[in-house]
């Protein structure tokens, strides 16, 4: 088991930048795939970004557009999302997820972290 614990999400203003950072504990950190989900009110669930077991193996959701950077650290068991040029569309609930690394589904999810940018 793996438990996940988003902190950082809040209220900002277009243009400016949030943190969030999503605490694992339970089995090896390193062995899983971690990843960044959002949802917005009356959409699905989407991708953001995952990290492999190094930060050099990373990917991003498409409409990220180099604004969002994932990092994680092994040592710390922690992955953080930067966030930087936050727009109104980005405002949503904001997942940490893991899965293992040959899994197909993301088995383990946060609680959620709610990001509002005020225009």
């Amino acid at each position: 088991q793996v438990q996940l614990v988003e902190s950082g999400g809040g209220l900002v203003q277009t243009g400016g930048s949030l943190r969030l950072t999503c605490a694992a504990s339970g089995r090896t950190f390193s062995s899983y795939v971690m990843g960044w989900f959002r949802q917005a009110p009356g959409k699905e669930r989407e991708i953001i970004a995952k990290s492999r077991r190094t930060g050099d193996n990373t990917y991003y959701g498409n409409f990220v557009k180099g604004r969002f950077t994932i990092s994680r650290d092994n040592a710390k068991n922690t992955v953080d999302l930067q966030m930087n040029s936050l727009k109104p569309e980005d405002t949503a609930v904001y997942y940490c997820a893991a899965k293992d690394m040959m899994g197909r589904t993301w088995d383990y999810w946060g609680q959620g972290a709610q990001v509002t940018v005020s225009s």
